[in-house]
């Protein structure tokens, strides 16, 4: 895979296991293509993995209290934990329904609250979090290392400002008076009128965002793993702070802590803009498939665009993948009869290479469409082929070849035919 932080294709698991930790949804709105696009995406990271053997541990988090949570339940007169538990379900029935591998562990924050006093004591030992009017902030003077993302000398290349900037706009408050820096983070906000709280060291309140997800990947996947996995809009500030926490945290326990590899998605846009929740311009999966279309299409809109693209959903696109997926049905489903069947173990390898070279997804359903437009030409098309090495005749050896074709598809793909 691609590391954001060098910009150079790196094996994302080398060893017999391979770990995975992918920033997950904050619930307050269904499953968007934004999210539907990302999650795919380390779906075939995952589906590679277990292809290729390893023992796959993965975990997701759930952002389940936070500002806009609340906002959201406030402005609806619905109770936020409501509102929670049924988006939370909401994601779960799209994600099964575009046949994403569920992660080994899906951790709310709720749930993870002693995962994250416990984490934010050891920033508070090393003398890294001070008190602003009750809230506690880390201060990124204590490590040495921030920037180590997505700072100069990174892919990113971001300069103070640039940073400081991105912070204003993605939920940070460098402007706070009485802040040590702009950059530092929140790690636990004061109990609010009105607003839920818990008990902590720290006094009442509730956690910080990137705290949350330090503490939950180090908990459940160890202080190294392989990836981390989220949208570019993540980059900074929240995968370099949840990093930099961590490194504060686990100071002289080794050599690295937090990610091997950090890779990120591309951003999908709708109308113009990259689709979000603030601007309303949004496409639901749940709204999709209530209007009867076949999650499968939806997938392979999906997977018809590389990972770390940025592009635009639109009619066109929905239509060109259901096109594709009733060709690929459609060769599945009269190739048990044809005279010679192009071999499928070519297909096979090619979706394999192709997922190996930075989750190529175009380039393996291509592979997938050379074989179906073979079939579909007709007899004399794949008879022209009989003479290639590999084409078997035959009524069960055709059956042989398709059954491999749909097992390719679902397993390295995630495509039902």
């Amino acid at each position: 895979m691609r590391n954001t932080t060098t910009g150079e294709l790196t094996v994302a698991a080398a060893g017999r296991s391979a770990s995975l930790y992918a920033c997950g949804i904050t619930p307050y709105d269904a499953t968007h293509m934004g999210h539907a696009a990302t999650y795919t995406a380390w779906d075939l990271l995952v589906r590679a993995w277990l292809d290729a053997g390893h023992d796959v541990r993965y975990t997701q988090n759930v952002t389940d209290v936070d500002d806009p949570l609340l906002e959201r339940a406030d402005r609806d007169g619905e109770d936020w934990r409501q509102l929670a538990d049924r988006e939370i379900e909401r994601y779960r029935r799209d994600m099964e329904a575009l046949r994403v591998v569920p992660p080994t562990h899906l951790i709310g924050a709720v749930e993870a609250l002693p995962i994250i006093d416990k984490f934010a004591e050891r920033l508070a030992a090393r003398g890294a979090v001070y008190d602003l009017d009750g809230d506690m902030y880390f201060a990124r003077s204590a490590d040495a290392a921030f920037g180590a993302l997505s700072g100069p000398h990174t892919s990113s290349d971001l300069s103070v400002g640039q940073m400081t900037a991105l912070y204003a706009e993605r939920g940070g408050d460098p402007d706070r008076a009485g802040k040590k820096d702009p950059l530092d983070a929140l790690v636990w906000r004061a109990q609010r009128p009105g607003e839920p709280w818990w008990d902590s060291r720290f006094g009442r309140g509730r956690p910080g965002w990137h705290v949350e997800c330090a503490a939950i990947a180090t908990e459940y996947l160890g202080i190294v793993f392989d990836v981390q996995a989220g949208g570019s809009d993540l980059v900074f500030p929240h995968h370099e702070m949840s990093a930099s926490h961590t490194r504060v945290a686990y100071a002289g326990d080794g050599e690295q802590v937090f990610a091997r590899v950090y890779a990120h998605s591309g951003m999908v846009a709708y109308q113009g803009a990259k689709m979000s929740k603030s601007l309303g311009n949004l496409v639901f999966v749940n709204r999709l498939r209530a209007s009867g279309v076949d999650p499968m299409a939806i997938r392979l809109a999906l997977l018809a665009h590389h990972y770390r693209s940025d592009w635009e959903w639109t009619d066109a696109v929905l239509a060109a993948a259901e096109e594709r997926l009733d060709r690929w049905r459609t060769a599945v489903r009269i190739a048990p009869g044809a005279v010679a069947v192009p071999p499928a173990a070519p297909v096979l390898q090619a979706v394999r290479e192709f997922l190996a070279s930075d989750l190529d997804a175009p380039g393996a359903l291509a592979a997938i469409d050379a074989w179906a437009d073979v079939v579909l030409a007709g007899p004399d098309a794949v008879l022209a082929e009989a003479s290639a090495p590999g084409v078997r005749p035959g009524a069960q050896d055709a059956a042989d070849e398709v059954t491999l074709i749909r097992d390719t598809a679902d397993a390295l793909l995630g495509i039902a035919l």
